[in-house]
């Protein structure tokens, strides 16, 4: 693959090789052209970890490679057909199998996620809502969740996927409900017992198939994008069955633009996310059709880039208590994922939505969702 085709494509995006602006990529290694060319995105993650490249603002080249869409020009070869092969002849997601992200991402080490997460531990996108700070961008998205649930004393919280007790810790203290959690990564539930200690939170460490028990409120928050598209409709049946009659539920997603089957981007499955799978509008609906009744949807995709750039910054800031434990490698991984993704929310190619959903046929008044937060 002759240099210059690459640099012509990336000219069509705004991006100039060793060029002067912060998006623009720095090239070490001229073997980096046949690589992208033969690997695509995969292989410019790959190229990144191994220092063939560098960019001062990678958030800013990625926003400007997806918004231009020259990865659809030439996405579409016989090595992307076979990555997608498994999605349709497996499920990546079943029983037997739902503990590799936890194994793979969510068991990495307490320590690491919490140099660069708020006090709550919430890994899941901020609601800047009048504010610039992490921190309370996270208590406004916890706030903006138990309100949309209308939480109050008297209820049962169902949280499925519950990371380090965050939620349950905020609404059992807040609002004086019952709790029970659930999820699979050993790491996050060891954590997330302590950090609820005292407080009526129960844990289960079971996969979300396997839960029963009544609940006047579910919540589901970063959870689905590890269900995979064979299991979207037992996720809605799950939560159907285990949800009263007049509760609520509330599913917060990382969401795509358009419908697929095969899978998360390749170098975020390699690496991040082994599995895992963003939904769109119509597979979500899809999957709900008959069992809930979408109240509202709410769309906050640009406060996951804020998100995503606060957590890198903090990351960064931490490197020196990390560095013992993780190499350079794992760092140069670890940035390019917190800054590829702020990238494709401020691409506008990548949702967060919030659903607010009754069960159908239940005749639920519809609750108040679209809510606002006091100061």
């Amino acid at each position: 693959m002759k240099p210059d085709l690459i640099r012509d494509l990336l000219e069509q995006a705004g991006i100039t090789v060793n060029g002067p602006h912060p998006w623009d990529m720095q090239v070490h290694d001229e073997r980096l052209y046949a690589r992208l060319w033969r690997e695509k995105s995969l292989g410019l993650g790959e190229a990144y970890i191994d220092g063939w490249w560098d960019c001062e603002r990678v958030d800013e080249m990625v926003f400007r490679l997806l918004r231009s869409g020259i990865g659809d020009k030439i996405r579409g070869n016989l090595r992307y057909m076979i990555r997608a092969v498994p999605w349709f002849l497996t499920n990546l997601q079943s029983k037997a199998r739902a503990r590799v992200i936890a194994d793979q991402h969510y068991d990495l080490g307490n320590d690491l996620f919490f140099s660069f997460l708020d006090p709550y531990r919430q890994y899941s996108c901020g609601y800047f809502e009048g504010t610039e700070d992490l921190n309370q961008a996270q208590l406004n998205k916890l706030a903006l969740i138990c309100a949309k649930l209308n939480l109050n004393g008297g209820d049962h919280l169902l949280d499925i996927g519950c990371g380090w007790g965050g939620l349950a810790r905020y609404a059992a203290e807040r609002f004086g409900c019952q709790v029970t959690a659930v999820n699979i990564s050993q790491e996050q539930l060891r954590a997330a017992r302590d950090f609820c200690g005292g407080l009526p939170v129960r844990f289960r460490d079971c996969d979300y198939r396997a839960i029963d028990g009544q609940f006047d409120k579910i919540a589901s928050v970063g959870m689905f994008e590890h269900v995979g598209w064979k299991n979207y409709r037992t996720f809605f049946k799950v939560a159907h069955r285990c949800l009263k009659e007049r509760g609520l539920l509330l599913l917060h997603t990382i969401g795509c633009n358009t419908s697929g089957k095969g899978g998360d981007e390749p170098w975020v499955a390699k690496y991040i996310f082994p599995n895992g799978m963003l939904p769109s509008m119509a597979q979500i609906a899809q999957a709900a059709e008959g069992l809930f009744v979408i109240e509202d949807w709410h769309s906050l995709g640009p406060h996951y880039d804020k998100t995503l750039m606060s957590w890198n910054v903090k990351f960064q800031q931490s490197w020196p208590c990390l560095q013992a434990q993780y190499d350079v490698r794992f760092k140069r991984m670890w940035e390019y994922y917190l800054l590829f993704f702020a990238g494709a929310f401020r691409s506008r190619t990548t949702q967060i939505w919030q659903l607010v959903m009754t069960r159908d046929g239940g005749a639920t008044p519809q609750p108040p969702c679209r809510v606002t937060l006091g100061n």
